[in-house]
């Protein structure tokens, strides 16, 4: 049983990638906070080369990407091209439109998806799912969630859970990590907090009110291989300090 290892999903510096430049400026920074994998995310145009290239520069290894759906459907063998190129074996999306939160839409995704993951598994790839919230809505007694583990083998679809927004639809992140035991390569991980005038925050790793402990223990007995940190708002604070505060307080727990 490893501990995974921790990373950054890039989305949260979104205001930092919107250039190559300024990619490649955001790598180096993020290797300097003691990161040495990330989650691609949220960039501006660039050649997949050029980000290939950024990243052994900044002695960063790209382990995952968020790509829209709609390029799984139309360009697979383009993105199958470009994680080859950035040796990267976990594509996933980050969420699906609207039309397929239903028992239809469900049903349809899976039927999509098996072409796909086929595809991707000949490639040495797999395909993650990333939840919000609103999958956590019932369809016919059962979650939404559940229901795509469910009704797929995890060899065609594994799971990217993100326990933030799994405790907001009223889940246990604890629970729906041994749920998704031996299917979930990647965790995306982010804290939760309330203030005085009752609004519901993201916050570090650590400073919140999440039960890091049983989390980070069922991660290890689950297989999560990579601990993802991502904060969809840093409010008042710079991203990079939020990242900086994630990893201290991970890399103190063991996870580096």
């Amino acid at each position: 049983m490893s501990k995974p290892i921790a990373g950054v999903q890039l989305y949260t510096l979104r205001e930092h990638t919107k250039t190559m430049p300024e990619i490649a400026k955001t790598l180096k920074k993020v290797a300097a906070t003691g990161y040495t994998t990330v989650q691609v995310s949220g960039f501006g145009p660039a050649d997949p080369k050029d980000i290939a290239r950024a990243a052994e520069d900044a002695g960063v290894r790209i382990v995952s990407t968020h790509t829209n759906w709609k390029r799984f459907l139309t360009e697979l063998d383009l993105l199958i091209e470009e994680h080859k190129l950035w040796q990267c074996v976990h594509p996933a999306i980050g969420g699906l439109p609207d039309d397929y939160f239903s028992e239809e839409g469900l049903k349809r995704f899976l039927d999509e998806l098996a072409p796909i993951a086929e595809k991707l598994q000949k490639a040495g790839m797999d395909f993650s799912y990333h939840n919000h919230s609103h999958e956590l809505a019932k369809y016919g007694g059962k979650t939404w969630l559940a229901s795509v583990y469910d009704n797929s083998k995890p060899s065609v679809l594994k799971a990217e859970l993100d326990i933030y927004w799994i405790a907001a639809g009223g889940g246990d992140p604890a629970d729906w990590i041994k749920r998704c035991s031996g299917r979930i390569p990647l965790l995306h991980c982010k804290d939760m907090i309330v203030t005085r005038e009752h609004e519901q925050r993201f916050a570090e790793v650590g400073e919140g009110n999440l039960n890091w402990k049983a989390i980070l223990k069922q991660a290890e007995k689950s297989g999560v291989e990579y601990l993802l940190v991502e904060q969809d708002d840093c409010y008042e604070r710079d991203p990079f300090e939020s990242l900086a505060i994630s990893y201290r307080n991970l890399s103190g727990w063991g996870y580096k």
